[in-house]
């Protein structure tokens, strides 16, 4: 990376600008959840049935979900899975309860199979009658109660706010207060923004987009502490350097690594796009989203916050 090996760009400049444009986006996409009233949830938080299911030859994605749609599946989400001719069909609580209801009602004998086992049913047969001379077989029936959900959701909610107090302890006994204070910003503004691009793609929050929003905090995090550390050093070695210059100076600096590093794991994340099939593409979808906006807010967010801090409180960031 000899192109940014002597680095000299004034991102101090642009902060103002970069921040704006980063709470426009924040904004927008707080305005999108509120509008769909609020994101959309997978069976991981809603509750419902997962069925896995085996065909002898593969047919399209659309095919199936017309099949789903004629049988009473109309929330019901389909992605290939494994091989090119295996399904995940996602029903959520609501589907599946009905579905059971009417298998119920169609066949009394049915009445003592469990819920899931009536969905997984339902579904071999309208896609054993939907599809001509293929044999359907269901290779795996997975259940989440509304219980179960709501605890995850919470789980999921006490993960990241005490990820969040880590960090501010953590940044306020290795630096200083205020620069716990810009990685809690930074930090937060690398969640809002995934959670934006969830709504606007219209993609599931499942436990896979809990950990990708986690993963990319505590990478954002360790991009952060690494030019927070160098402008610690400047402070020592500069002391009487404008704070402005001093700060662009440590962003530069560092500037290789942080490409370095972000492009490595870019690169993983376009295979995982690639070659990693349906289950994991949007888990690599937010991955890629976030390191994005991870590797950003370590140069237009963080750090020129602490500029911003010395603006507003000259003597105490003196001090």
């Amino acid at each position: 990376m000899h192109f940014f090996h002597n680095a000299n760009y004034n991102f101090v400049k642009v902060r103002r600008r970069a921040m704006l444009g980063s709470a426009i986006v924040i904004a927008a996409g707080m305005l999108s959840i509120l509008i769909r009233g609020g994101l959309k949830e997978s069976i991981d938080f809603t509750g419902g049935a997962l069925v896995e299911i085996a065909l002898q030859q593969p047919v399209p994605v659309q095919d199936v979900r017309k099949i789903m749609d004629d049988a009473g599946f109309g929330g019901a989400e389909i992605t290939r899975f494994g091989q090119e001719a295996n399904y995940l069909i996602k029903v959520k609580e609501l589907e599946a309860t009905k579905a059971a209801s009417s298998a119920n009602a169609a066949a009394p004998a049915d009445s003592n199979m469990t819920p899931e086992r009536l969905v997984s049913k339902k579904i071999q047969e309208a896609l054993s009658a939907g599809i001509a001379n293929q044999k359907v077989e269901v290779r795996r029936v997975e259940t989440v109660g509304p219980k179960v959900g709501g605890e995850l959701r919470k789980a999921a909610f006490l993960a990241v706010i005490y990820s969040l107090l880590g960090i501010l302890l953590y940044i306020s006994w290795r630096f200083q207060f205020r620069f716990a204070v810009a990685a809690i910003i930074a930090t937060a503004h690398d969640a809002l923004v995934m959670l934006a691009f969830f709504s606007f793609a219209g993609l599931e929050m499942s436990i896979s987009g809990i950990a990708a929003i986690l993963t990319i905090v505590g990478y954002s995090l360790a991009d952060t502490v690494v030019v927070f550390d160098r402008i610690r050093e400047n402070l020592g070695l500069r002391r009487r350097e404008d704070m402005g210059i001093l700060i662009n100076t440590s962003i530069n600096e560092t500037l290789s690594r942080t490409i370095i590093t972000s492009g490595t794991v870019m690169l993983t994340l376009i295979a995982l796009l690639v070659f990693g099939g349906a289950v994991i593409r949007e888990f690599a979808l937010a991955m890629t989203v976030g390191i994005i906006a991870g590797t950003y807010s370590s140069i237009f967010i963080a750090a020129p916050i602490l500029l911003e801090w010395q603006m507003w409180h000259p003597n105490r960031a003196k001090k």
